[in-house]
């Protein structure tokens, strides 16, 4: 019995293995945080010696963990994406429209606002990195597929001039435009992107 135990405990080269990934682990996800925080702390080019020095870790150790810059953005973009997802809440199409577009509005505007940060970091390396354009199309994407769907019954009238309408109305550059440019609060944004709405779809 007490060898039939032994045999299912495992060893001490597979305690150190499973040791040994966890701290990986720990250590990509400590470099991930670190360079999220110092986007929303509006570093937008942040150094691989900043990030390493915020994570906590040697410049060595963050490129031994991501093998270049690349790698990192996947990670980090996927985090952004991971995110944008959490906030995201089902507006149901049954809906008058008044409180579809009520709805779609408030959550859009915390989403933009949310990822704020790593998209005005990413207009700097998008020409450049295919991590960074694949999330921005990723997103280009999400928001299209939703607005299909919450606003199917006036697209089918208005074709697709009007959800593409819809799509550049909501999209980050216009949010950008007016939270950067134009000097906006996210409460008159809202009312604009309303109102907005309102025009193309009553």
């Amino acid at each position: 019995m007490v060898m039939e135990e032994s045999r299912t405990m495992p060893s001490k080269r597979q305690h150190n293995t499973d040791g040994r990934i966890a701290r990986g682990e720990r250590t990509r996800d400590a470099i991930v945080e670190a360079h999220t925080d110092l986007l929303r702390e509006g570093v937008l080019k942040p150094t691989g010696k900043l990030i390493a020095d915020r994570a906590g870790i040697s410049v060595r150790t963050l490129w031994a963990n991501f093998k270049d810059l690349e790698a990192l953005l996947q990670a980090t973009t996927a985090y952004w994406d991971t995110a944008d997802l959490e906030l995201r809440v089902t507006v149901e199409p049954s809906l008058p429209l008044d409180e579809r577009i009520d709805a779609f509005c408030s959550q859009r505007a915390a989403r933009l606002e949310h990822i704020a940060p790593a998209a005005r970091s990413a207009v700097l390396g998008e020409p450049f990195s295919a991590a960074l354009q694949k999330s921005r199309q990723t997103h280009v994407d999400r928001l299209r597929s939703e607005i299909e769907v919450l606003f199917a019954s006036e697209i089918a009238k208005g074709g697709d001039e009007l959800k593409y309408a819809l799509v550049t109305a909501t999209s980050w550059p216009n949010w950008q435009i007016m939270r950067d440019d134009y000097g906006l609060e996210p409460g008159q944004i809202i009312a604009i992107m309303r109102r907005t709405l309102h025009a193309l779809l009553d």
